[in-house]
């Protein structure tokens, strides 16, 4: 019998194909300096969050952490992406 994977779910239900969810609970996992969340864990976390679409794996990661379900340090927010004109200064 198939068991249904976390990353499967979460495919499903922000219509994103089954390898950008495994990839995004990955960096999910990756956003914690030493211990790793197991994706079920991230997978509660964000169903009983109910986001309205798909957020950013630090912030899960930082909502994670600020609400105690998992208390282990974080790694640093990566730097936010820009737009050629912020570095063309056009």
């Amino acid at each position: 019998m198939h068991k249904t994977r976390p990353f499967e779910i979460l495919a499903v239900q922000f219509r994103i194909s089954r390898e950008s969810a495994r990839y995004f609970l990955i960096r999910v996992q990756k956003s914690f300096k030493t211990e790793k969340p197991p994706h079920q864990l991230i997978l509660d976390f964000m169903n009983a969050q109910n986001f309205a679409s798909l957020p950013t794996p630090h912030h899960v990661a930082a909502r994670m952490h600020e609400s105690g379900v998992w208390v282990h340090p974080l790694n640093a927010a990566p730097p936010e992406p820009f737009d050629e004109e912020e570095l063309y200064g056009e």
